[in-house]
Order: structure tokens, then sequence, then C-alpha cells
């Protein structure tokens, strides 16, 4: 009973109302626009209240909240359809009006549709995307191989000169925080590598000195790295999450329509 309840419960709610409010809608458009914020208010209050409600047709194994947990995934596929779509369509139109960029969009087209034809083709095949029975690579992992972990390390690497950048520009002692930022980001660089013993290289006597005054540092900045810096991405994490429990709230009562195009009173 308890299975059948939430089965026909989520029918009812993401099918059959939807489904009926978009046929009553068709000549009323502020009916055909509460329909959504009706779907996303169930569909953000069930997986909620699955979490505080001990009941099987909610919280079970076949419950409501797995089941649409199981019904996302068919959501995210259609998402990530939708933006193949978008590529597509963007693509195509910077190349036929050669606009800026136009040729970086054709090696786009050409690596989306590679790759996806490789994709496919290993689960036509059954072969998967990692390797064939013989052990060789294939389509999928050799474009994978050859091409995107190359192209990746390449923006991490360009990602370095970037980071160096802006820590110059950081590091800067224009002010109390930017001084205390220097001082710290300074203590932190030095505790990560064997700085002290590689200056005492060249004095046998000062080494043991230099040792044991690195272990001291490492120490230190692992107390930096734990406590102050700890303290902060706690503060950060908090933030975020406040931040986004408050926008899933604006959303589940109907107050954020950014997603639908609306403004706040339509």
């Amino acid at each position: 009973m308890n299975l059948e309840f939430g089965r026909l419960a989520l029918v009812l709610l993401f099918a059959i109302i939807p489904v009926v409010g978009i046929a009553l809608g068709i000549n009323s458009p502020g009916l055909r626009a509460r329909i959504p914020l009706l779907v996303a208010f169930f569909a953000g209050a069930i997986p909620i209240i699955s979490l505080y409600v001990p009941k099987k047709f909610l919280s079970g194994p076949t419950g409501m909240s797995p089941r649409l947990d199981q019904w996302l995934i068919i959501v995210y596929a259609f998402a990530i359809l939708l933006g193949v779509v978008n590529v597509l369509q963007n693509s195509t139109r910077k190349i036929a009006r050669r606009e800026s960029g136009w040729p970086f969009s054709i090696v786009l087209l050409v690596g989306l549709f590679a790759t996806g034809g490789a994709g496919i083709y290993g689960a036509v095949s059954r072969h998967g995307i990692t390797s064939l029975p013989d052990g060789t690579a294939t389509p999928f992992k050799w474009i994978q191989d050859q091409f995107f972990q190359p192209l990746q390390s390449t923006i991490f690497a360009l990602l370095a000169f970037f980071m160096a950048s802006a820590a110059f520009r950081a590091f800067r002692a224009r002010n109390t925080e930017a001084t205390i930022l220097l001082f710290a980001g300074g203590l932190v660089m030095a505790g990560r590598v064997p700085l002290l013993e590689f200056l005492a290289a060249p004095f046998p006597p000062l080494q043991p000195a230099a040792a044991g005054a690195s272990q001291a540092l490492g120490k230190l900045t692992e107390w930096i790295m734990d406590t102050p810096n700890g303290a902060a991405q706690s503060g950060i994490i908090i933030g975020a999450a406040l931040g986004a429990s408050s926008m899933a709230i604006r959303v589940i009562l109907g107050i954020e329509r950014g997603y639908l195009g609306l403004g706040r009173g339509e």
C-alpha cells in the first residue's frame, strides 16, 4: 500500500497535474505559469520532508524521495540534450555569420561529434569506452588520452601563471590585512618546502639546527592551515550553505521565478 501510494502520488504530482495544467492553460497564461511553480514546490518539498518523516512511502527504498531521485536522472539526460542543442545552435550561427572566433566553433563541433560518436559506438558495440577485449584503447579512450588530457594539462599549466600573478598582486603590504596575508602566505610557503635545509646545505655545522627549525616551521604551517585557515573555511562554507538554503526556499515557495523567465509579480 505504501509503495502504491507513493507511486500514485508522484504520477499525480509530476505527470497528471502538469499535463492538465498545460491543457487548461492554453487560454490562460497565468495558470500555465503557475504549474511549474507547483512542480518545483513538490520537487523541493518531498526530499526535505522525507528527512524528517520516517514513512516508507516517503523515505523507504521504494518511497517517493528515492524514486524522485531516479526520475531526476531522466531530467539530467534531457538537460544534457538541451545543452547539446544549444551548443549546436550557437556554434552554427557563429560559423554562418563569420563572427569573431568562428574557427574555434568548428573545432568545438568536430570535437563534440567525434567524442559523442565514439561514445555511442562504444555503447552500441558493447565494448564500453575504456578498452577493447584485446586490451587496446577504444576510440573514446584514444581521444581522451591523445587530446583531452594534454589539453587539460595545458590549461592547468597556464593556470599556474595566473595564480602566480594573482598572488603577486595580492601579496602587497598596502594595509594591515594585506600585510597579515603576506606574512602568513610566506610562512606557509616556507613551511611546505625544505627552505632552511637548502640554505644550510653549504654550511654543515648549521644543518642540524636548520633541520630542527624546518620541523618547527612545518608544525607552525600545519597550525596555520588547521586553525585560522580552517576557521575561515568553515565560515565560508556555512555562509555558502545558508545562501544555498535561502535560495532553495525562495524557489520552493515561488518567490524566485528567474528560472521561468518571469518577474516577481507575474
